[in-house]
């Protein structure tokens, strides 16, 4: 057990704030920052090995705010796009952020999230933050609006400890330690997901202008990441439905091993290749907390709900979460009223986002929306706002309104012609053979 940061009573803290990762240790130090006593609890200790390795244009404004920029900078891939990658016709298609909409921010970073998320937790006791690791919340009971919460916890070294904080934040990730108990959360039919993964060295890279981006490999049952990180690190994942899992043979390992051989995009990249880390799995992507505030907590980040990872929003929503989630907290303090009312917009703005960027994503595996991806045309600026969402731009920018209200039409009105027969040839609607001629 270790702990960061100095605080009078770090057992009675103003806010108390369970997981320090991106979303907990965001809203930590801009609490610290606005001058409340808080408390970052997290289960692990930093460094620990997390996927969520590319970041999006929109986090970089966060994190100028933080005052970590420069930092992650350091440690970072330069990622000025993304590109999808077709195994059907093997053509690949690049998204640049520089022709986003929004152009304010034209790249990103990937980043080890070992480091990443360490950087974040030192960051917030920096500003602040009594913050403690190795240290799991195993109970919490809320009692009167007017009552401190009363939290309890356990320590690696197997000691009990007891918070009673005024306010709560749950940061939980995908523990989801709140809506676990307080709540149901709902698992997206449409898109209930699996993924294995890892890292490897000797994987081919990217070069020229298409350096540093990371590639989505769109393959018959799923799809691929591959993300460049430093010291020639290459995370590579990928994620399917539940049909290929259903009846597996062998270990996960085989099963990656297995789906790498299957993509001809993908193996060709990792002919070289030598794993270098344990191979994870995380399964159930989608999902979403059916109340995630009340009278004295709020959840935020991935302890709400999640979406596929196709589109690298994870830090991003957990960060945007996370300043919404100070301010919410912030204010309840000294008005609660208020404070709920905050609250209730956290959960509302990152449920809308969810469900902006969730519309792309749950039909990706659709022919017709592999196609219009594979070869996007800018009438109307369809292209560019689709770009401006890939950039992180999910909370209701006006310039992307047209631009997206069109290319949903585009989709309907394909999508119906190609039932009936009719329209123009869908490439990723033929025969592999067929749709690389």
């Amino acid at each position: 057990m270790e702990s960061f940061g100095v605080m009078p009573d770090p057992y009675s803290p103003d806010v108390l704030v369970i997981g320090g990762g991106p979303a907990g240790s965001t809203a930590a130090a801009l609490l610290a920052l606005a001058g409340r006593q808080v408390s970052l609890v997290e289960k692990e200790a930093h460094p620990r090995f997390h996927i969520g390795e590319s970041l999006l244009p929109r986090n970089l404004d966060i994190l100028e705010r933080l005052g970590v920029l420069d930092a992650v900078s350091a440690i970072g891939i330069h990622k000025p796009g993304a590109e999808f990658v077709s195994d059907r016709t093997g053509r690949s298609c690049p998204f640049p952020f520089a022709k986003a909409l929004n152009r304010s921010r034209t790249f990103a970073y990937q980043v080890k999230r070992a480091e990443f998320d360490a950087l974040l937790f030192r960051n917030a006791a920096a500003k602040g933050a009594w913050a403690q690791e190795n240290t799991r919340i195993t109970g919490i009971t809320f009692g009167a609006p007017t009552e401190r919460a009363v939290a309890t916890a356990k320590t690696a070294d197997g000691a009990t400890l007891t918070f009673r904080p005024r306010y709560v934040l749950d940061a939980s990730g995908r523990d989801t330690f709140l809506a676990s108990r307080l709540t149901e959360k709902s698992i997206n039919k449409y898109n209930n997901t699996a993924a294995v993964y890892a890292h490897f060295e000797g994987v081919t890279r990217r070069e020229g202008d298409v350096e540093g981006y990371i590639s989505i490999h769109l393959a018959e049952d799923g799809w691929f990441w591959l993300i460049p990180l430093t010291a020639g690190i290459m995370s590579v994942g990928f994620v399917g439905n539940q049909n290929v899992w259903k009846g597996r043979k062998g270990s996960v390992a085989d099963v990656l091993a297995e789906k790498i051989a299957a993509s001809p995009t993908v193996s060709a990249r990792m002919r070289d290749a030598k794993r270098v880390s344990e191979i994870y799995t995380a399964s159930n992507y989608s999902y979403r907390a059916h109340q995630g505030h009340g009278s004295q907590y709020l959840m935020i980040g991935d302890a709400f709900g999640f979406v596929d990872p196709m589109f690298s929003t994870g830090v991003l929503m957990a960060m945007t979460a996370g300043e919404l989630g100070a301010q919410a907290a912030h204010v309840w303090l000294d008005d609660p009223v208020r404070g709920q009312k905050l609250a209730a917009r956290t959960n509302r703005e990152l449920a809308d986002a969810m469900d902006r960027i969730g519309w792309l994503i749950y039909r990706i595996n659709d022919p017709v929306m592999r196609s219009l991806f594979m070869a996007p045309k800018n009438t109307l600026w369809m292209r560019d706002g689709i770009i401006n969402m890939l950039a992180g731009n999910l909370r209701g920018d006006p310039r992307a309104v047209i631009p997206i209200l069109s290319f949903k039409a585009v989709f309907h009105t394909l999508s119906a012609l190609h039932r009936w027969g009719l329209g123009p040839a869908m490439p990723e609607a033929l025969p592999a053979m067929a749709a690389a001629e």
